[in-house]
């Protein structure tokens, strides 16, 4: 089939080298978000997708939104079989879900009809789900509501942060992706419509979602700062500043400090919570760079009784 890939960020990319590396599809072209500013100096810079397509001499469209009449009659004239998705960021209007012969297809990261929304893979981890996996199916004009082509399961480790998931997602998913083109080519898959039950949604995590409750169990304040690892980063506030949280971990044997009270040894540092404590282990304090918890607490010099959480 020809293709148009649509996709924006690093995670989209193994699925466009995948459809790429195909030798029974054509990717004609790439659509993506225009370029944004980035690092000190704002400059503009394209996005993964972009950078890769063009690497590889495929043209690509940068629609300030998908439904310029511009773009859509460029994607006309190109007259794609297929357009498939993984992470583009923009709503598809009808008039160009219309456009390709076999449709839109959006490369999930979830079991849908779990985790429909912006950010499934970090509402997993948040949840303590123990697998999710990823779907391939047709994009309608509902919220990740379309019938599904395919799916694979992905256990979720102890350990995972949603950016470890997320990155074995998005080299199994782009198999999944290539697989459900060549089902669509030769006629082999249909589309299956979802389950009504079973359905959650996984909104956009933002700044004010990543704080820590210390008055939260031990395992939420885990499964949150693993759940916003590496974005938007999980924080808390120490002697008026913003410390962000890159890693800690329960200590399930231990509860000796009230929520949001320091312990500060030679070589570890714990934290009070709802339940039992945890240790903190990677920091970043405001303006510098991640750094061993222990390290951060010895340059502080932490006083007795000082804890975490106090309003800015």
């Amino acid at each position: 089939m020809k293709l148009v890939f649509a996709g924006t960020p690093e995670v989209a990319v193994p699925a466009l080298d995948a459809l790429i590396a195909s030798d029974r599809h054509e990717v004609a072209a790439v659509v993506t978000r225009p370029d944004a500013p980035s690092g000190r100096g704002r400059r503009l810079v394209a996005c993964p997708v972009a950078q890769r397509a063009e690497e590889a001499g495929i043209e690509v469209l940068k629609p300030a939104r998908p439904r310029d009449e511009d773009f859509l009659a460029r994607l006309r004239e190109i007259g794609p079989d297929c357009c498939p998705v993984v992470a583009y960021g923009a709503l598809l209007p009808r008039v160009a879900l219309d456009v390709p012969a076999h449709g839109w297809v959006n490369l999930h990261f979830s079991l849908l009809p779990a985790w429909r929304g912006a950010a499934p893979v970090q509402h997993a981890v948040l949840a303590g789900d123990e697998v999710t996996g990823a779907s391939t199916f047709q994009i309608e004009e509902g919220l990740d509501s379309g019938p599904v082509y395919g799916v694979l399961t992905e256990q979720v480790r102890a350990a995972d942060t949603s950016g470890d998931l997320l990155t074995r997602l998005a080299f199994a998913g782009a198999g999944l992706l290539v697989a459900t083109m060549d089902g669509i080519e030769d006629g082999t898959l249909k589309p299956e419509p979802q389950p009504a039950e079973g359905v959650s949604l996984a909104p956009k995590i933002n700044v004010e979602d990543a704080r820590v409750d210390w008055a939260a169990p031990a395992l939420r304040v885990d499964r949150l700062v693993r759940a916003c690892t590496p974005a938007p980063g999980a924080w808390t506030v120490f002697r008026g500043e913003r410390l962000k949280l890159i890693q800690v971990t329960p200590l399930p044997d231990r509860r000796e400090l009230s929520p949001g009270e320091i312990a500060a040894a030679k070589n570890s540092v714990h934290v009070g919570t709802g339940s039992h404590d945890v240790e903190l282990l990677w920091v970043q304090p405001q303006g510098k760079k991640p750094m061993r918890a222990a390290d951060w607490a010895r340059g502080v010099r932490i006083a007795q009784g000082e804890r975490l959480g106090a309003h800015a």
